[in-house]
């Protein structure tokens, strides 16, 4: 409890500290653009290393094996998207948003009020998976159990997370996004070295270690089908959650939003290759750790633990090091938690007091000392609505809460922003039936999916009117949100080819990119 205290002190001083330099609208939103592109690297890391990575994707792996490694292999592939696609291209043409970019060539209110309304619902998913692996992490180190107390627990987290971004913004944030993606990753290299010092650094003997559990899948768990199973609609389901996870990060919006942080476009690349790296590394990590959990702790043991699946890093942690270890790994994943919950919730209220209140209400008339107090007002609508939602979904696997809001992303965002990029024809039409259709069908399938009723472990149990046999809406509502961004483009006579070539030169070129701001 004091290694935990004592993370949480460090933290907000950090926070409190840079805090002083945030004065504009630039400062709070993207930090003055003054991080390099390995600090930013670094923060991408922290930013995207979330509870899903680290307690999901280790729980799924223990429990299920091979099927569990898929979230790693998405989650990674995904970033040759964002680096191949977007990266350089966005910071060269927006300013501080997803909605910068697609107002660019479009007209401004309705453009900039559906990318508002498609950051907010992805925020708001994969809030909900970082708050409930918040709730699971706490109520492991505390040892509370009970419906009120793990409640009360999630309803701290989203309080300590409002009290960082309120003050330090986009700067302070990215500080404690380098600092814990730092102690993430070392941290689990000492415990992967552990596990595999103990199977004599040999890999077969902790697979075949874990494989040998008598409360596990057994052989199961070294081949596909442990999770989905083997008949045609699970293997559907899984290529579902593969394409999501894939094409969803180049869609969410906290991610593209720290491509505004750096100085250059050239930064912003470093940035994307320093996170692949850093990524790639803590993702061999997860198998070791993964597998480790199933052999030295066991399935049962983890899946009766507070916060079931989500548990397995941290019990791992207490079997290879006691308490200490243990106290140190939880603080880490507390901070990861709350460094990625304060990205998004920075993202959320950034792009509300943005697009919606300076461009669409006040139609860019807006002054910067007003936008950046709507946009704390935003932060502590969204918080208290983060606690909500992670109350009701304290119980679902955190890696499979995330894998919903990479389908959203998809869906709603990525489409959109490839068109807008490198289609000239593309238009404002064509803008609004692609992320208005691609958000309201992710969302319709997910609510009429599995997910959320029907099954053992949705998120209403008891209930059950699940119309849509996938638990993951990727593999419809992706490729329908391409088709109705076509579709609304070709229906449409509006063309705008001088902006249009204005907008490639620069995303190209960088020519007229917002600056560094000097302090």
């Amino acid at each position: 409890m004091s290694v935990f205290g004592l993370f949480v002190l460090v933290t907000l001083f950090i926070v409190f500290r840079a805090s002083r330099n945030t004065k504009t609208a630039a400062d709070y939103y993207a930090a003055g653009r003054s991080f390099s592109g390995p600090q930013n690297g670094f923060a991408i890391a922290g930013d995207y290393l979330s509870a899903a990575s680290f307690l999901g994707i280790c729980g799924a792996i223990a429990i299920n094996g091979y099927d569990g490694f898929l979230y790693s292999i998405g989650f990674l592939v995904a970033w040759l998207v964002a680096l191949l696609l977007v990266a350089e291209l966005l910071r060269n043409t927006g300013k501080f948003t997803m909605g910068d970019v697609l107002a660019f060539r479009m007209r401004q209110r309705p453009v900039r009020a559906a990318a508002a309304i498609a950051t907010l619902a992805v925020s708001f998913f994969y809030l909900l998976a970082q708050m409930a692996g918040g709730g699971s992490l706490v109520n492991l180190l505390l040892g509370i159990e009970g419906e009120v107390g793990q409640n009360v627990v999630i309803a701290v987290v989203g309080v300590v997370m409002i009290v960082y971004v309120l003050i330090g913004g986009m700067k302070g944030t990215t500080w404690v996004q380098i600092i814990k993606a730092g102690l993430l990753i070392s941290g689990a290299l000492a415990m992967t070295v552990w596990v595999l010092a103990l199977h004599g650094f040999n890999l077969s003997e902790l697979l075949a270690d874990a494989a040998a559990r008598p409360d596990g899948k057994g052989e199961a768990l070294l081949a596909p089908g442990a999770q989905y199973g083997e008949s045609w609609l699970t293997k559907l389901d899984f290529l579902s959650l593969g394409i999501a996870l894939v094409l969803g990060t180049a869609g969410l919006p906290h991610v593209l939003m720290r491509f505004y942080t750096v100085p250059t476009a050239k930064e912003a690349r470093r940035s994307v290759v320093w996170a692949i790296a850093l990524i790639g590394l803590f993702y061999l990590f997860t198998l070791v750790l993964g597998y480790g959990a199933g052999a030295l702790v066991g399935a049962d043991e983890i899946n009766g633990a507070p916060g079931g699946v989500n548990s397995a890093a941290p019990l791992l942690a207490l079997a290879l090091g006691g308490p200490l270890l243990l106290g140190f790994i939880a603080a880490v994943a507390f901070a990861t938690i709350l460094a990625v919950v304060a990205g998004l919730t920075i993202t959320a209220s950034a792009s509300f007091a943005h697009d919606v209140y300076v461009n669409v209400l006040r139609k860019g008339a807006g002054d910067q000392v007003n936008e950046v107090k709507v946009a704390r007002i935003t932060a502590l609508v969204i918080g208290a609505l983060a606690i909500a939602g992670g109350i009701l979904a304290k119980n679902q696997n955190v890696a499979f809460l995330v894998a919903l809001a990479f389908a959203v992303a998809a869906s709603a965002n990525l489409p959109t922003i490839l068109y807008t990029l490198f289609w000239r024809r593309f238009n404002t039409s064509g803008a609004l039936w692609s992320m208005y259709g691609g958000l309201s069908a992710a969302l319709l399938l997910i609510v009429f999916s599995p997910a959320v009723s029907g099954g053992e472990k949705s998120m209403i149990p008891g209930a059950d009117f699940a119309l849509f046999p996938l638990s993951n809406p990727g593999l419809v509502s992706i490729p329908l949100s391409f088709l109705l961004g076509w579709v609304g483009t070709m229906l449409s006579s509006e063309r705008n080819p001088k902006k249009q070539a204005e907008m490639e030169v620069r995303s190209l070129t960088g020519a007229g990119a917002e600056k560094a701001v000097a302090h």
